[in-house]
């Protein structure tokens, strides 16, 4: 994992979500991106992982399709993005900010409201 320092992958992270369209932008209010190494045991288990599989981000949060009225007052939903896994699934500069847009993109899509079995159903993975 040395060949890419944590400051330049959270520039690189920061770089894709200004590319990101307005709309999803728009909504994103109450959201944090955290980076963090590996997942640990716990995160794997949450995103129901099994050992040998790979995970690159994780939404922990309320989704938007799921908030009333009483929504409010609430620590911000949180999207993890897991450094090692993205450096070592993208092998170059590119290659890393593909996946990191592609984790992205997956984890904003659960933000929304669409499931895992969704997204495969609509290639999305």
């Amino acid at each position: 994992m040395d060949w890419m320092d944590a400051s330049e992958f959270a520039e690189i992270v920061m770089e894709v979500l200004e590319d990101l369209p307005e709309e999803f932008r728009r909504h994103m209010e109450n959201v944090e991106i955290e980076i963090r190494d590996w997942p640990g045991r716990e995160e794997r288990e949450q995103a129901g992982v099994p050992p040998g599989q790979t995970l690159f981000g994780l939404y922990q949060g309320i989704p938007l399709i799921e908030r009333g009225q009483g929504y409010n007052l609430v620590l911000p939903d949180r999207i993890i993005l897991f450094r090692g896994p993205i450096m070592r699934a993208g092998g170059s500069r590119a290659g890393v900010r593909r996946q990191i847009r592609r984790t992205l993109l997956h984890e904003i899509a659960h933000h929304f409201g669409i499931s895992d079995d969704r997204l495969r159903e609509l290639d999305a993975y």
